[in-house]
Formats: structure tokens, C-alpha cells, sequence
């Protein structure tokens, strides 16, 4: 793949054979980070997990102290007090049949996270196909499947991303804009680390980090050390 003079020189300032600091690598991100818009930081994780098996998947969700920096659009499947309460937290869209309709006859899928009450699971199903490849599905393991409709509004709109595993055994998530700055980044990037390290399966023998990275939208990997994520409490 052909990179532009803009990548080939933010590639220059990264050392591809070291393994950085996390805080000396979000700094490199930062200033990696040389489009004409705000780009999104994001870390990428590779677990010694397989994910064929059903007892070593990781996925969760972690409220990002810091938020994404995005303007984060909700769905809700919801009826009721439930669709009350999600109205009243700020939810973009509320609807039950007729939000499934909209989705189903317009392939309707302006938003980013989809909230349903357990009551509305049911109609939900039916998207399956839809939603799931798209990694829009609600479920309880990441906080979106619940009967408080307005907390899980609010925790979305706040920054509670969802993190998983892809076929690769890699979480790809977004933690945040490069104009957040190092700090606040690394605020975040330790919010997503401590969640994925309490995800450990139990199941799991051998290294669970394999290697970590961050990277801005248009900028190079930088690879960064976990040692201090995977301390004991005591050690830090």
C-alpha cells in the first residue's frame, strides 16, 4: 500500500522496532496526527485468546473518563416508561415495532449505539442480521441490554464505548481526538486497559497481551509497553 508524503514523514518520528512508554506513544500519536481534521485516536490490542471458543471471548463496555470526542447517537428500543425515560435522557431515536420497521423497509441505521429494554428483545431478534455484523446489537454483557434505559443513554452520550475481539483476536477502540492531548488520552487509554485486563478468561493459559498499539486516523501504529496495566494493585 502507497502511503502520501504526510504519512511517509509522521513515520519517520516512530521508531517501529521500540516499544514505547504509553505515554511517550500517545505523545508520538499526537504528533503523528497531521490531517486537516480532528482524528480520532485509537488503541489496538492483541490478546493470546482464541476466539473460536466460547470461554475465551473478552468484550465489555468502559465508560472513558474523558469521553470520545464524538457526538454520540442513540437508539432505543424501548416502550412505555422505559421509552420515557430514554426520551428524557437525550436518546436521538425511541421506537419498538416501529423503529424495527424503519430499520427493516428504509435500512434506517443513523446512529452509533442501540439500547433496548429486555421487553423488547423480542422485536430486536428479528435485526439480527442487520445490526450484528455491524456491531450494533444490544446486549446485557455490555450494558445495553437493561431495564434503566435513561442510565444507559447517559453512560453512552458520556463516552461508554463497547469493546470485542475481532476474528483476529484484536479490540480495535477509539479512545479519543488527537486534541484531547497526551493527558487525557492516557486517561482514557487506562480506562479501556484496566477493563480489558479484569476481562482475563479464566480459561486462558499462556500470555494474554500479545502487543499493544496506538494510532491516529491517518498516522502509523506506535507500539506501546502493557507491563504496568497487568502490575498487582501493590506493585504500581
Amino acid at each position: 500500500m502507497k502511503h502520501g508524503k504526510k504519512y511517509v514523514d509522521a513515520a519517520k518520528l516512530v521508531d517501529r522496532t521500540k516499544v514505547y512508554d504509553p505515554k511517550e506513544a500517545l505523545d508520538l500519536a499526537v504528533k503523528t496526527s497531521t490531517a486537516k481534521f480532528d482524528e480520532t485516536i485509537e488503541a489496538h490490542i492483541r490478546l493470546g485468546v482464541d476466539s473460536r471458543h466460547a470461554d475465551q471471548q473478552v468484550r465489555g463496555a468502559v465508560i472513558l473518563p474523558n469521553g470520545t470526542g464524538k457526538k454520540v447517537r442513540v437508539a432505543v428500543f424501548a416502550k412505555g416508561d422505559a421509552a420515557k425515560a430514554a426520551e428524557a435522557a437525550g436518546a436521538d431515536i425511541v421506537g419498538a415495532e416501529d423503529l424495527v420497521e424503519k430499520i427493516q423497509n428504509e435500512n434506517f441505521l443513523d446512529f452509533d449505539v442501540a439500547i433496548a429494554a429486555p421487553d423488547c428483545m423480542g422485536l430486536v431478534g428479528r435485526l439480527g442480521k442487520v445490526l450484528g455484523p455491524r456491531g450494533l446489537m444490544p446486549t446485557p454483557k455490555a450494558g445495553t441490554v437493561t431495564p434503566d434505559t435513561g442510565k444507559a443513554v447517559e453512560e453512552a452520550k458520556a463516552g461508554k464505548i463497547e469493546y470485542r475481539l475481532d476474528k483476529t483476536n484484536i479490540i480495535h477502540c477509539p479512545i479519543g481526538k488527537a486534541s484531547f492531548g497526551a493527558d487525557k488520552l492516557g486517561e482514557n487509554l487506562d480506562a479501556l486497559m484496566e477493563a480489558i485486563v479484569k476481562a482475563k478468561p479464566s480459561a486462558l493459559k499462556g500470555q494474554y497481551i500479545k502487543s499493544c498499539a496506538v494510532a491516529a486516523t491517518m498516522g502509523p501504529g506506535v507500539k506501546f509497553a502493557a507491563n504496568k496495566y497487568l502490575m498487582a494493585p501493590s506493585e504500581k
